[in-house]
């Protein structure tokens, strides 16, 4: 039983996350472009605008980024093949257990909300996808354009992560062997998501499609369709004590753009100078598009015997796999009743 002394988790994060399920109150609020072109040149410049939003608003865009938009539109189009298959043949690749790897259905519970996000997923992280792939008679090409992009998004993960490297004091490529793809305790996963059609009458307001919830990672880059929109942020600085007073803004989806924010692996890093963002997906108001909305997100997870250890000591030192396994066994809890 939780009482006031007795927290219901075990992590900080996850016990702020408990008071984060109200609507609060919709605003405007600019989120941060930043023009990677000629990234090695410019990298000074590009770490100081980075370093700005991140502590600032802990949300931000990517322009000019390097990824090729139509192998974006090439990823979206496979999973939207994915999804589109019958449930018993998706369950044929089931989610494995504290490892990120397989398909779930509506089994994500929010510490914030306690009820099932409106949504399915396909998660790949890489050591664990012997037996997840489907075939190409199933879904053509699936595999390998999926593991072309999870390469390409992994690279771009490492060069922003190498940016917030230098200004943390650590060498550059820290993060990168902190996420190093060749181990087999490489935990960064890339996961395709199906949010599921809504229907016209009034909706459950209990309901969200993804409850507010901050991620495990040290930073994630998400993918939109444009005219398929709901992500909604609110700034991780200012995380306590709004309840529902806290101001959430819109996040609308471009092509071209790639949405990225600090997750709490990066924030425990940096001793919180560098705020996970609190973000949320809701469901459609009256009017606005209910069909099916698709995205994808790169989570950069640190392998899984790395030590997170804050320079200054504000957090006790946590292996990244114990950490994840913390987050992962609270967000995939059974569904309230």
């Amino acid at each position: 039983m939780t009482t006031a002394t007795t927290p219901e988790y075990g992590l900080k994060e996850l016990q702020l996350e408990t008071t984060f399920g109200g609507m609060g109150k919709e605003t405007v609020r600019d989120i941060p472009l930043i023009d990677l072109t000629d990234f090695e040149n410019r990298r000074g410049e590009i770490t100081d605008q980075l370093w700005s939003a991140a502590t600032e608003v802990g949300f931000f865009q990517l322009v000019n980024h390097g990824l090729d938009v139509k192998l974006v539109q090439s990823a979206f189009e496979l999973s939207e093949a994915f999804f589109a298959l019958p449930n018993e043949e998706k369950a044929r690749f089931p989610l494995k257990k504290g490892l990120n790897a397989g398909w779930e259905f509506m089994s994500q519970v929010r510490p914030s909300t306690r009820t099932a996000d409106q949504k399915e997923s396909y998660q790949i992280t890489l050591p664990h996808m012997d037996d997840l792939w489907p075939n190409q008679t199933v879904v053509p090409e699936f595999q390998r354009i999926m593991l072309d992009f999870e390469y390409r998004a992994w690279r771009l993960g490492m060069d922003v992560l190498s940016c917030f490297a230098e200004r943390l004091g650590f060498a550059r490529d820290f993060f990168t062997k902190a996420h190093d793809r060749s181990l087999p305790d490489y935990q960064s996963t890339l996961r395709l998501l199906h949010y599921l059609p809504m229907p016209e009458d009034d909706l459950d307001a209990s309901l969200w499609r993804a409850g507010a919830h901050t991620d495990f990672d040290c930073l994630t880059m998400v993918f939109q369709k444009e005219g398929q929109g709901g992500l909604q942020v609110s700034p991780g600085k200012d995380a306590e004590g709004a309840g529902d007073n806290r101001e959430w803004s819109s996040v609308i989806p471009r092509d071209d753009i790639i949405t990225c924010n600090i997750g709490d692996m990066l924030m425990r890093w940096s001793d919180d100078q560098l705020k996970s963002t609190l973000h949320r997906v809701r469901m459609p108001k009256p009017g606005e598009y209910r069909g099916p909305r698709y995205s994808m997100a790169f989570f950069c997870q640190a392998n899984k015997e790395v030590m997170i250890e804050s320079p200054a000591g504000k957090y006790p030192p946590i292996s990244a796999a114990d950490y994840l396994l913390q987050r992962i066994q609270a967000n995939f809890a059974e569904a309230k009743k």
